[in-house]
């Protein structure tokens, strides 16, 4: 059936933001896996994979303007909510119900308070996790003081869920110039944090529901997001020839860079955690949306990734946990826990990958039809 000609043009689709959201979760799935092995956050191997969360942080203030930013004179910000419900919640669920699963398999060493909670405290933890609100420390089942001790990555969630609402009910309103000065006081808030209140110098933290973990998490919400919704709006893209690979080649680096200044001189770690927030990350994301592809391979590559990502990020955590408790209670040497852990990554992609195509797709798409206008 061929279109109306009132029907509006379709979306053109990045397809290397998608690649390049799926190179930041696999890494962030390798910095969890070679963490156990670090010690602290001075001797890590991958020493910068968290700072994933904040690049994923940019894409999404991205992509969401991109989505919706001219739509608001047909979408309420009901359905925008009900859209980013859909879109967000079914892998939250999942990744609840997969923690609470292997939850009895992690007591030991590693996890003190694993042992010790009943069957009904966890069970009740993995029903208000399905909410996504943070959970208080007196909830906390693991000894991590996460509000969310079944599926740790889900903080990052709650915070983008904040950060969507702001958009929907205020920010979305404002001229370029107002969201330019939004944008700047964010990241003034960012650099105060790293600069001044941040004890390590870092941006490690927010998933606790406490006042300092509170406040590390909007400092990496605010920031990353709006600026993405800046650089949407902005339109001004960067266009040169391989920029998938260069992009992912340039997050890898930026994500394995060994801590800067050691522990004598802090300051040099937050500064370069500073120029990569607010600086690197953006670049990363302009270059990727003005670049193009031409092989049909690439371009699959890069869907493939760009759906993996966020399951594979949800999900994969209670594995690592997992593996963590197995390491630290049986001392597994380097070697042999190394072997170990590619397992551990071929395994989170592979369930990643089932939970994509018999969970989350077809739950999703049963739900927009449900609850979305036609």
């Amino acid at each position: 059936m061929t279109k109306s000609p009132s029907s509006p043009p379709a979306k053109s689709h990045y397809e290397i933001l998608d690649g390049l959201r799926g190179v930041a979760s696999i890494m962030v799935v390798c910095f969890h896996i070679l963490e156990t092995y670090s010690g602290d956050r001075f001797h890590q191997v991958i020493n910068h994979g968290y700072l994933a969360v904040d690049f994923f942080f940019v894409l999404s203030g991205f992509v969401v303007a991109y989505a919706y930013d001219d739509r608001w004179t047909k979408m309420g910000t009901w359905d925008f909510c009900k859209r980013r419900l859909i879109r967000l919640q079914p892998m939250v669920i999942i990744g609840m119900i997969f923690g609470a699963a292997l939850f009895y398999f992690q007591g030991g060493a590693a996890f003190p308070l694993v042992n010790s909670t009943p069957v009904w405290k966890m069970l009740l933890v993995m029903l208000l996790g399905f909410t996504l609100l943070p959970l208080p420390v007196s909830m906390d089942i693991r000894g991590w003081r996460e509000m969310h001790p079944l599926d740790g990555p889900a903080w990052s969630l709650f915070f983008e869920y904040i950060a969507n609402l702001l958009y929907a009910a205020w920010i979305r309103k404002f001229s370029k110039k107002q969201l330019t000065v939004f944008v700047v006081l964010a990241g003034l808030f960012l650099l105060q944090y790293l600069l001044v209140g941040s004890q390590d110098d870092d941006v490690i933290g927010g998933w606790s529901a406490d006042k300092t973990q509170l406040h590390i998490g909007l400092a990496r919400v605010l920031y990353p997001f709006f600026a993405g919704i800046l650089l949407m709006r902005t339109g001004k893209l960067i266009k040169i020839k391989g920029a998938f690979p260069i992009c992912s080649l340039l997050l890898i680096v930026i994500f394995s860079i060994p801590r800067i200044g050691g522990e004598e001189h802090l300051w040099m770690n937050g500064l370069y955690e500073s120029v990569c927030i607010i600086l690197l990350f953006p670049l990363i994301v302009v270059i990727g949306a003005g670049g193009s592809m031409r092989g049909e391979t690439t371009i699959k590559i890069c869907k493939f990734l760009g759906a993996l990502s966020y399951p594979l990020y949800i999900i994969h955590f209670p594995l690592i946990c997992t593996y963590w408790a197995w390491v630290k209670d049986h001392q597994v040497p380097f070697s042999t826990g190394l072997r170990a852990g590619l397992g551990v990554l071929i395994a989170s992609i592979a369930l990643a990958y089932a939970a994509l195509k018999w969970y989350d797709e077809p739950v999703r798409k049963w739900l927009a039809g449900k609850f979305l206008k036609k």
